[in-house]
């Protein structure tokens, strides 16, 4: 076979969306669950890291059309995480800019669901997650530094969750419900770095539940080109094109 027809076959990697706020947008740093993810899945899946600091599904939803498409992109996408309500949460009152109302959180992450649904990415490969729980006191000093209040609550953050569960639950996807899984360890804190966004063991946490729910549904992707030991050193191009 010509080169210059190999280059036309382009090897196109399965994709695993994680789309999401600052605690998605660090998930790539050392010990962070998006580099967990990624680890475990190279050579089978791109792990391609969408959170984009300090935005909200108000905001997120506006933005998903331009990520995905069904023309482009939508085919290769094997899983999608949607990781947004530490900032809509917020309160109104402290932190008008980020704060998205609870009944209008439900409806933009019904939206953005729906949306992936229209360009064929199907339910099953959809994973709400939900914000993880919120320890005031810590916050509240990360707060005090920068010269503002404390601007969350946990309860509200509860709220917020227990939203998101429940679209999960109407639209047919998977759920990670973060918020109530941390606190059945009644001490969360080593959980959360400065109150809100994960410490490393946070990260290793939702790695795990993470990975318990992708596991299966990505387990039978094949690794992408044969081990080096299987290519046949004499005739490569029957190996690699």
């Amino acid at each position: 076979m010509a080169l210059a027809e190999a280059r036309g076959r382009l090897l196109r990697w399965p994709r695993v969306l994680l789309f999401g706020d600052s605690i998605t947008e660090y998930s790539f740093q050392e010990n962070g669950w998006g580099a967990y993810l990624a680890e475990r899945l190279v050579r089978k899946c791109d792990v391609v890291n969408r959170g984009i600091s300090g935005y909200n599904t108000r905001w997120a939803k506006l933005i998903l059309p331009r990520l995905i498409t069904e023309s482009t992109s939508a085919d290769s996408i094997v899983a999608v995480t949607i990781f947004f309500g530490a900032n809509d949460s917020a309160l109104k009152e402290l932190n008008p800019k980020q704060h998205v109302p609870l009944e209008e959180y439900a409806a933009n992450l019904k939206s953005m669901v729906q949306y992936l649904k229209s360009v064929d990415i199907t339910a099953d490969r959809i994973i709400l997650i939900t914000p993880p729980p919120l320890q005031e006191a810590a916050w509240e000093k990360a707060c005090l530094a920068k010269g503002d209040k404390l601007n969350r609550c946990n309860a509200t953050t509860g709220q917020y969750a227990q939203a998101c569960v429940q679209v999960a639950r109407e639209c047919g996807t998977d759920v990670l419900d973060l918020w109530t899984l941390m606190q059945k360890n009644q001490d969360f804190s080593s959980y959360l770095s400065d109150g809100l966004h994960l410490s490393t063991k946070g990260n290793s946490f939702l790695a795990a539940q993470l990975w318990s729910r992708l596991e299966n549904k990505l387990s039978a992707l094949p690794s992408l080109l044969p081990y080096w030991r299987d290519v046949d050193h004499t005739n490569p191009e029957a190996s690699l094109l």
